[in-house]
């Protein structure tokens, strides 16, 4: 089984302040990565997947670095970033990458034989998504040649219609020309983020993921002719178990527990009760 944890729409400020002056996002995050440092679990990377920053500001970026890093060093997981609308290319790029380069931030990552393939879907001055013509090109070269294990494709705007007007209109526009190289590729899921909800759906057949939010949730059944945000976070656990994969949504805050058990002795009453291995 390989395992990565997804953490999307962070949304950290420069100075520190709330969002929407209600939501330490800094704290909520530190909550998240204390989550999943206490499961135990064998995380093999951390993919950030945009909105990381709420205005750009270098500062963001490096109280994010201040945050993950050593969460990544003790998990012994990659760090793996993508960029958002939110995102301000030129600091990303020096804050996080530690290059000067101001371009697209398209990447490849290897984790043994997975392939991350991390798309930038942003235009700067813009918030709905795009991918010209050359990334797209260059995707369809990089998946020419099948992974061992297969291929995961980050990209910050969901390739999706969405019943959330606002999210609807910002979208990735032309997901047509995505569908059209994912097509008998072997991406076996695409991550998203974006939206501030979790959903789901396929596009040429393949997956579609939409993470959870650290900063806030869109309310997508909110009172009539109204659009909301509430408070509420969370974030991803993205499995690889025998071949396929699975998006688990983690929320964060308060919960009672119905119930907890010793792991390994409840294995042992369900097989014994059912002969299951």
């Amino acid at each position: 089984m390989t395992t990565m944890i997804q953490i999307s729409d962070t949304h950290l400020s420069g100075d520190g302040h709330p969002e929407h002056g209600l939501v330490d996002t800094a704290a909520v995050l530190e909550s998240a990565l204390g989550k999943v440092l206490a499961s135990g679990v064998d995380v093999k990377a951390l993919l950030l997947t945009g909105d990381l920053a709420d205005e750009g500001a270098p500062q963001a970026y490096r109280r994010l670095r201040e945050l993950v890093e050593p969460a990544a060093e003790k998990l012994g997981a990659r760090l793996i970033y993508a960029m958002g609308n939110h995102d301000e290319r030129a600091a990303f790029h020096t804050e996080l990458l530690s290059t000067v380069d101001k371009g697209s931030v398209d990447a490849v990552h290897w984790i043994d034989g997975l392939r991350v393939v991390v798309l930038d879907s942003t235009t700067p001055g813009r918030h709905e998504g795009r991918l010209e013509p050359e990334q797209l090109e260059w995707l369809r070269r990089e998946l020419a040649t099948p992974a061992p294990l297969g291929t995961v494709l980050v990209v910050h705007h969901p390739p999706l219609p969405s019943p959330v007007p606002t999210v609807h209109l910002l979208r990735l526009r032309d997901s047509a020309a995505l569908a059209g190289v994912l097509r008998c590729s072997d991406v076996g899921m695409v991550l998203t983020g974006h939206a501030h909800r979790t959903g789901c759906g396929a596009l040429a057949g393949v997956p579609v993921w939409v993470s959870p939010a650290i900063a806030y949730r869109v309310d997508a059944l909110p009172p009539r002719a109204r659009l909301r945000g509430v408070t509420g976070s969370g974030f991803s656990r993205i499995d690889l178990i025998d071949g396929v994969f699975v998006a688990t949504a983690l929320d964060l805050g308060p919960a009672t527990p119905a119930y907890e058990h010793d792991e390994a002795g409840r294995l042992r009453l369900v097989r014994a009760a059912t002969g299951l291995s």
